[in-house]
């Protein structure tokens, strides 16, 4: 093989590989997004038991949800932090092509009906690339751990914090009553159970 060739060859290869990996890429933005499934609504008033209200601030509800989420990612790695300012930022990083990529999510926290929450996608940055909110929800779904209370949902571009039915230890229930971070205005009802102090 003449020199000629042998660099026509190397030519058709490189142009062939690049090309594969446009394509690739392009199927996984294209590739349609699979529904999630939110979990029923729970309503903490159709049980017996006392109510209280109980006021936290932004710095508290930050110190509070970055220890648990230290603890659920606990040796996988991954470092993720949330900051509650006058929306809910999620930032990390994600692994890809041995370089890790920064991500910054941002989500308005909306309060329904029975106290569960739902992060409404404002904004998200991966790095300096401009991927489909979707995709990349889609790519968090599938490689963040999260309780079973936490549904991350890509087709609707949010995230659904069930609250009312987190396990908490003391067989407490607790529900959203305010979210307002601009305000700082944060509170929740605790429910306990008649059960739980032996009534």
């Amino acid at each position: 093989m003449d020199g000629i060739n042998k660099w026509k060859v190397l030519t058709y290869g490189l142009f062939s590989f690049i090309l594969a990996c446009v394509l690739i890429i392009l199927l996984l933005i294209m590739w349609p997004v699979p529904h999630t499934q939110v979990p029923e609504k729970e309503f903490i008033e159709e049980e017996d038991g006392a109510e209280f209200t109980i006021r936290s601030s932004k710095e508290n509800l930050n110190e509070l949800v970055n220890a648990y989420v230290d603890k659920l990612l606990d040796n996988k790695g991954d470092k993720y932090t949330v900051d509650f300012g006058d929306d809910v930022h999620l930032m990390g990083s994600i692994e890809a092509f041995d370089t890790e990529i920064p991500i910054s999510i941002r989500l308005e926290p909306v309060v329904l009906e029975n106290g569960d929450l739902i992060l409404n996608q404002k904004e998200i940055s991966l790095g300096l690339l401009h991927l489909p909110n979707k995709r990349v929800l889609q790519y968090l779904q599938r490689n963040i751990p999260t309780p079973e209370w936490v549904v991350i949902n890509p087709k609707e571009e949010n995230i659904y914090v069930a609250i009312t039915q987190m396990d908490i230890k003391s067989n407490f229930k607790i529900k959203a009553q305010q979210f307002d971070l601009k305000n700082d205005n944060i509170s929740f009802r605790i429910k306990v159970p008649n059960e739980t102090l032996g009534l």
